[in-house]
């Protein structure tokens, strides 16, 4: 009998072990669903805050310095970032003059980028920026087809018509509409659409002056905000803001000085609940819950800024936010064919 014995135990204990395997699967399966949502809703709260608390000092505050803002936002980060690369906890690449020679130009573009986002931040409502903004992806769709030769499918072309018309009706309908605030914003998207165009070449070359041979996330954010602080001082002056921030109140005031700093803080959280975040997903769904989280943003600017608005333009931007997620799919279902 034992011989059937120790069978029934063997077989006992290969159910066991099945199941015991199942259970960390599933748990396995269960802590990255968790992860993923938790970096994605810190990616959407760090995004959203960062360009309401902007909009907040810019607007709400006054503040008609918005190179002086980008500035100590940018100090702030370059701080954070090199402290925790001295204590060892990020990695970071060493800024040789090679290395900073040829991230020049970029970075000339990433403060323009900056500047101008401030600019017509100030004048244009939040929820017409994040419209206005789709206009980025059109630029870049056609620099992508003239300089890499990259064609795209009909889908996302006609998303892009549809962004397009958006951003027209939405321009038209807008009730508190600024002509110097769009015209920051079209100047914007161009400069977005470059950076995003350029960025791809440079970093190719720019690995090549690495100790490492590779430029992470972190290595780019110490690289381009250390260099915007001598380009940003100089616009300060080219701007004439540095006569306003001698006089100006505001700066006397704790809780302005609270409130930029918390800026400062949110646009560094960006760059890293976003490196989460893609690190717990694919580069589809980023992006894709990038273009869902302008939703809620564009609803959160309109009621927290009181917005005066029409129905013609609330629909022309919830239409604009909408043809945003079918241009995300269009790209989606594009990259999975290819």
């Amino acid at each position: 009998m034992k011989p059937f014995e120790n069978d029934g135990i063997d077989l006992e204990s290969a159910k066991l072990e099945k199941e015991r395997d199942k259970t960390i699967r599933s748990n396995k399966g269960a802590k990255i669903y968790n992860q993923a949502l938790v970096s994605g809703v810190a990616y959407c709260l760090s995004s959203c805050s960062m360009i309401l608390v902007n909009k907040f000092v810019l607007s709400s505050y006054d503040f008609n310095a918005g190179i002086s803002l980008m500035l100590y936002q940018n100090l702030i980060s370059v701080i954070i970032v090199t402290t925790l690369s001295f204590l060892g906890l990020i990695s970071t690449e060493p800024l040789t003059w090679r290395l900073v020679k040829v991230w020049l130009p970029v970075n000339v573009i990433f403060v323009g980028m900056l500047v101008t986002s401030m600019f017509s931040l100030k004048y244009i409502n939040v929820a017409m920026v994040t419209v206005l903004k789709n206009v980025t992806n059109v630029i870049t769709a056609i620099g992508e087809m003239y300089l890499f030769n990259k064609h795209h499918e009909s889908r996302v072309w006609t998303a892009l018509f549809l962004m397009i018309i958006s951003a027209i009706s939405g321009g038209v309908t807008d009730l508190t509409f600024h002509a110097v605030g769009y015209a920051w914003q079209i100047i914007n998207c161009f400069l977005t659409a470059s950076y995003s165009l350029t960025l791809r070449r440079v970093m190719d070359t720019a690995k090549q002056y690495t100790k490492s041979g590779n430029l992470n996330e972190f290595s780019m954010v110490l690289l381009n905000n250390t260099l915007s602080l001598p380009l940003g001082i100089l616009l300060i002056f080219v701007f004439n803001e540095v006569d306003y921030l001698f006089t100006t109140p505001l700066l006397r005031l704790p809780g302005f000085w609270l409130v930029m700093t918390l800026s400062g803080f949110l646009g560094l959280a960006i760059s890293f609940t976003s490196m989460w975040f893609l690190h717990q997903t694919s580069a589809t769904t980023y992006s894709l819950v990038g273009s869902l989280n302008k939703i809620p943003l564009s609803v959160a600017g309109i009621l927290l800024f009181k917005v005066p608005t029409s129905l013609e333009n609330s629909a022309s931007i919830f239409f604009g936010l909408l043809a945003g997620v079918f241009f995300a799919r269009a790209k989606m279902l594009e990259r999975s064919q290819s």
